[in-house]
């Protein structure tokens, strides 16, 4: 009986462990990483390509939001990049060997932002088609009591991945961090320990910089 008690007291010391390694408080979606209805792979533009994350996430310096771009955002590089470059080649090489104009290839993924648009292939309008919005599924999503400002965070230089991780691995967004209220303010503490880029800075941990 004794072996039966020590094995009922280890295999319930490990139930408490695993259960406290998964335990999540409400409101904790850190992990949370749904399908979005485009592929759009950070990992590729951010990481491969370089692309800033400014670039398309301008908002991030000029408001509270950072926001999702618009499919206008999208057409600046997609106007001509209309699929990968490997399924590119392969037609303008099979046109080569068959003597004739290659065909236009444009993947599907871009083409949803085509038909998001109201266009057809060529990026000309098609009248059969009703621009609508993409349904992106938000990742980051703060309580409604949270107020966060993207503004002042850009402009004491925090990175982006200081709350998104690193995002320019990521093939789909998927959320980091808990960004609870404590998570928070151990990064204000931090900052003011420590500094930003070798700046001293001074984050609020008043209750007001953030709930109001």
């Amino acid at each position: 009986t004794i072996y039966l008690s020590i094995g009922v007291f280890l295999a319930l010391l490990m139930f408490i462990s695993a259960y406290y390694q998964n335990f999540k408080f409400s409101g904790n979606h850190e992990g949370y990483e749904p399908v979005q209805p485009i592929s759009f792979s950070h990992r590729l533009h951010a990481g491969e390509l370089g692309v800033d994350c400014l670039f398309c996430h301008f908002g991030a310096a000029k408001s509270k939001h950072a926001g999702i771009p618009p499919t206008n955002v999208c057409l600046n590089c997609h106007k001509f990049i209309t699929a990968p470059f490997v399924n590119v080649k392969a037609e303008n090489d099979s046109a080569d060997a068959q003597q004739r104009k290659p065909n236009l290839i444009v993947s599907g993924e871009i083409k949803k932002i085509y038909d998001a648009m109201g266009l057809n292939n060529e990026r000309l309008k098609d009248e059969t088609k009703h621009p609508m919005p993409i349904e992106w599924l938000k990742v980051h999503n703060l309580p409604d009591f949270v107020y966060f400002d993207h503004r002042p965070h850009v402009a004491a230089g925090v990175q982006c991945q200081t709350c998104h991780g690193a995002i320019e691995t990521m093939e789909r967004v998927r959320q980091v961090n808990d960004l609870s209220m404590g998570w928070c303010v151990n990064c204000h503490r931090d900052s003011n320990r420590d500094g930003l880029n070798g700046i001293k800075v001074r984050a609020s941990t008043d209750c007001v910089a953030c709930h109001y």
